[in-house]
């Protein structure tokens, strides 16, 4: 029956009939009979009462939506990929951030441990006990950590000794 309503609208013989009887069962082509029949259900009829009838409409679409296709299935996956790629990156930018902030705390760090000692070392009038051990920390700090020609310079300032 169909085949013949065919070839009178085409005048050709329906030839993708192999293809019809591979896809009739896909998901993408079986909401389609279906949807055909609620059609008129979706109309709104005049006995029912309108705000019944406008949620009935929304809850139909709501359950029979139309499944993705296969480009829009491969767009999404590429999306996906490119935002955990993103993600990745920005995950990246931020430690590679973290890194350098941590190194210019201990700079800064450093600094005011250099600052404080010079301006001990630079004192003219006799330090006191706490003074003193705090001056003593500071230097071991420095030569502990490799410092030793930013220890010699201070204290060659004051003459502790003189640099050869």
């Amino acid at each position: 029956m169909a085949h013949d309503i065919f070839f009178n609208d085409y005048k050709v013989k329906f030839t993708l009939e192999h293809a019809w009887l591979e896809r009739r069962h896909d998901q993408k082509w079986s909401g389609a009979s279906s949807t055909r029949d609620k059609v008129s259900s979706k109309r709104r009829k005049l006995d029912d009462s309108s705000a019944q009838s406008s949620t009935s409409v929304a809850r139909e679409d709501e359950v029979m939506a139309r499944p993705v296709g296969v480009k829009a299935a491969k767009a999404k996956g590429r999306r996906k990929a490119m935002a955990s790629e993103d993600e990745v990156k920005s995950q990246a930018e931020f430690q590679s951030c973290w890194d350098i902030r941590q190194k210019d705390f201990a700079l800064k760090e450093q600094l005011n441990k250099q600052k404080l000692l010079d301006s001990l070392i630079a004192k003219t009038e006799p330090l006191s006990e706490l003074e003193i051990a705090l001056k003593n920390k500071l230097i071991t700090d420095m030569l502990s950590s490799g410092m030793v020609w930013t220890v010699v310079m201070l204290l060659s300032r004051l003459d502790y000794f003189v640099i050869p």
